[in-house]
């Protein structure tokens, strides 16, 4: 079996460069890195984890928090975790919490205490005072990915900017009738995503001197979308636009419209949040919130992190972009 030492010999360097090289830590150059990554490939050298650990005081490991796992938003995300933290030899210890009071404090308090990690990342997760305190008392990094906290280094999408985006571009095309489909307008009233989507949305349309022509909850899944948009499109006086506060609602809203007898767009319009892969198959226009990029940076700022750079608190906004691939069109085209 090949050592560190063989690595170092193959590679031409020392074995104080292979071990930077390999570990992610201290200054080794690209083409080095690349030299000393090619030689461990080659013969088939791996690092040992108890040894790295002894030697760096790390388990080379990073708790990731989602409240969903069977839901494309959370699994691109957790793609993108994955693919920035394996580039640089860290494993993921993945752990899913549901509203369960009870379950919630057996992760927090229990398993990412007896785990070893070096940093931890939540994605849109809507953490109380307790919780936060819990996972700042882990004493190593932490970023949130939304689920606004002041007291985290949190990286957010403007969400009430994506909610006023995309009604604006229903109100350009020259809809008058919208209505949305996401968070109960009575019910729903802490500042999350989507709270803020759907408050984006009415303060677009009260700027413009237009009333809500419906707002229907849903649970952002594709049948929850065809369940809500089922009651707005049947109705005498339907609107003539749709936004949903997810893509994978706007999908069943366009199948619901399909199922009514409805073309989109020329019937009705309906446009979504989040670049979800299928919405080129369905020809939606989108509010790309680029998924698999918020993961990517959010490993980046947890290794930044661990390498010494000094944690933010606060927000750190992260991009959207409109993508009209067709199912908006002016009403009655």
């Amino acid at each position: 079996m090949a050592g560190i030492d063989d690595v170092a010999r193959a590679a031409g360097v020392s074995t104080a460069t292979v071990s930077r090289a390999l570990s992610g830590r201290g200054v080794v150059s690209s083409a080095t890195r690349e030299r000393v990554l090619a030689a461990a490939g080659r013969l088939g050298y791996v690092v040992s984890a108890a040894a790295s650990t002894l030697a760096t005081g790390r388990a080379r490991a990073v708790g990731v928090v989602v409240p969903f796992l069977d839901r494309w938003f959370f699994s691109t995300v957790l793609a993108g975790i994955s693919d920035a933290l394996v580039r640089r030899g860290y494993d993921i210890t993945l752990y899913s919490v549901s509203a369960d009071p009870t379950e919630r404090r057996r992760v927090f308090d229990d398993h990412l205490r007896r785990r070893r990690i070096d940093a931890v990342i939540t994605v849109a997760l809507e953490l109380d005072a307790e919780e936060s305190a819990s996972l700042r008392g882990l004493g190593v990094p932490i970023v949130a990915i939304a689920g606004p906290n002041p007291l985290l280094t949190t990286l957010t999408v403007d969400d009430l900017a994506v909610g006023r985006l995309a009604t604006a571009h229903l109100l350009e095309l020259g809809h008058r009738r919208l209505a949305h489909i996401g968070a109960d307008a009575v019910a729903s009233a802490a500042s999350t995503v989507p709270t803020l989507r759907r408050r984006g949305f009415e303060q677009t349309l009260a700027d413009s001197g237009i009333e809500a022509h419906g707002v229907e909850p849903a649970d952002f899944t594709i049948e929850g979308g065809s369940t809500a948009a089922a009651r707005l499109l049947a109705s005498d006086d339907a609107p003539t636009a749709l936004f949903a506060a997810s893509d994978e609602m706007a999908i069943g809203a366009i199948l619901a419209a399909r199922a009514l007898g409805l073309r989109v767009p020329d019937d009705v319009s309906i446009i979504g949040v989040d670049g979800h892969e299928l919405g080129r198959w369905f020809g939606l226009t989108s509010i790309d919130q680029f998924a698999r990029g918020q993961g990517e940076r959010a490993a980046e700022v947890v290794l930044r992190a661990l390498d010494g750079a000094r944690p933010a608190r606060g927000l750190g906004t992260l991009p959207f972009e409109l993508v009209d691939r067709g199912s908006t069109a002016p009403p009655g085209r």
